[in-house]
């Protein structure tokens, strides 16, 4: 089956907001992405996914973004920390090419389709995605997807 482009949309929610949360450095950050399924051999021992168990489809694009939340969560926590006590909500529109070898390349934030417009929250939810691995596609041609993301804070 000859996939164009795969589009995967999903919701995922910040739990609710805390008042300061403490700003993760840059190593801190990468420290949590080893966590995340950031190999095709990733062991599921921490918690991570094996996607060489996983077959190729929308479900598991989804399962594999779904486990990269805590450090999409971190990105927004910091986006918010920025921005005081204001409540910051919105949608980031993201794309990106799954290699045949299932890696991620080209991940981006469309600015256009995305109502959170912080340069900072985009450099570092692009940086949390293009340390991804997913299911190698089985046609062996490279994927295209898009992938949005609802952001919300419930104070």
């Amino acid at each position: 089956m000859l996939m164009k482009s795969l589009i995967v949309a999903v919701a995922l929610s910040a739990g609710p907001a805390k008042k300061a949360p403490a700003k993760k450095t840059d190593a801190a950050l990468k420290a949590q992405l080893k966590d995340v399924a950031t190999t095709p051999a990733a062991a599921s021992a921490d918690g991570g996914i094996d996607v060489t168990k996983m077959p190729f489809t929308p479900d598991s694009i989804k399962q594999v973004v779904a486990s990269a939340q805590p450090a999409i969560q971190t990105c927004y926590e910091e986006h918010l920390s920025d921005k005081g006590d204001k409540a910051v909500e919105g949608t980031l529109k993201t794309s990106f090419i799954i290699t045949p070898e299932g890696y991620v390349k080209s991940a981006r934030v469309d600015a256009k389709g995305s109502s959170l417009k912080d340069a900072g929250l985009h450099t570092c939810v692009v940086s949390v995605l293009s340390a991804l691995s997913f299911p190698k596609p089985p046609d062996g041609k490279p994927q295209p997807v898009e992938f949005p993301f609802n952001l919300k804070a419930i104070h």
